[in-house]
């Protein structure tokens, strides 16, 4: 009878420390905070995981007076998930490669983190790694963060929301038909030139109406947007809508329909200034058309930006200069 109360009570002083543990662990979190941002934005299109990467800006923060520690796994896939959700609230699916990590039998290593008050810890990860990301729309991300690791337990820390714009992939919205080089049916690729050269040979394409030369190194999307009704509309509607939006935007240019100014044909040009940073910048052109008595001067400024080492337009700006 002894033996047995003995042991009753071993068990639940066992069970008294295995619950205070659990206790604890989960207490000493109530002050840390999990936070993320886009890390180096820029235009994110379906798949392409290595090309085209989301790198999300990941930080875990002591907001409390004691020391936080927690663990973080050298493979984030056993400290992290990444959450996203349509504007349906249809939830994205994870990756194989995480799935195929999580269901395997390993040893996860791992190493402590320590952090004092107001201190934080930083790490960029690929949001690609963790979800599938194959259609363009609009995304709702979070993160959940497992201090004690994911097979170790659920303790979790939920982060602040983004929203991740997904856009088209540029083979299938550039066009529908591949450009090609009419004398020598070369594929057109676009190539890693600098912000003036990309107007110019956009305007001299024009000059010559090479019309897939002339949208080579337009972002037509942006163009599109230019107009806060036109944005709104573009981005509300499905994928396949958008691509016959860009297909009519640029086709009522070649016919001259709407923004007479970008399609306006110049008899001369000259590039004035040229000013950009790593992602940034603004071409400067004047531009003369010939009315047969007289020519019409105009100041254009090309709006340019980055993406992949290639410079696109992505919108202009008109000043009438007067007559010669």
């Amino acid at each position: 009878m002894k033996r047995n109360i003995f042991i009753i009570i071993a068990f639940l002083v066992l069970f008294g420390q295995t619950f205070y543990a659990q206790t604890v662990n989960t207490d000493s979190y109530n002050t840390a905070s999990v936070s993320i941002k886009f890390y180096d934005k820029t235009m994110y299109y379906p798949n392409s995981t290595d090309t085209n990467p989301v790198f999300v800006h990941i930080s875990v923060k002591n907001n409390g007076s004691d020391t936080l520690r927690f663990k973080l796994a050298d493979d984030r896939m056993f400290s992290l998930d990444f959450n996203a959700y349509t504007i349906k609230n249809t939830q994205l699916e994870q990756t194989d490669s995480l799935i195929r990590k999580r269901t395997t039998n390993q040893t996860v290593y791992f190493r402590e983190i320590s952090l004092e008050n107001g201190e934080e810890y930083s790490f960029v990860e690929n949001l690609k790694d963790y979800l599938i990301i194959g259609e363009p729309s609009i995304y709702y991300i979070e993160l959940n963060f497992y201090p004690e690791l994911y097979k170790s337990n659920k303790i979790k820390l939920v982060s602040n929301r983004l929203t991740l714009e997904v856009r088209p992939s540029p083979s299938v919205a550039s066009s529908s038909i591949i450009p090609i080089k009419s004398d020598t049916a070369e594929i057109l690729k676009p190539e890693e030139i600098s912000p003036d050269k990309v107007v110019e040979q956009t305007i001299t394409a024009r000059q010559k109406s090479l019309w897939d030369q002339y949208f080579l190194y337009m972002d037509i999307e942006s163009m599109i947007e230019r107009t806060p009704a036109a944005k709104r509309k573009f981005r509300s509607v499905s994928a396949d809508e958008r691509q016959k939006m860009i297909e009519t935007y640029k086709s009522d240019l070649m016919e001259s329909r709407i923004d007479g100014d970008i399609v306006a044909v110049p008899e001369k040009f000259q590039i004035e200034k040229t000013v950009y940073s790593q992602t940034e910048g603004s071409v400067l052109v004047t531009e003369w058309f010939n009315n047969r008595t007289y020519y019409e001067k105009k100041s254009y400024t090309y709006e340019v930006r980055q993406r992949d080492g290639v410079w696109q337009i992505y919108d202009y700006t008109v000043v009438n200069l007067g007559t010669e």
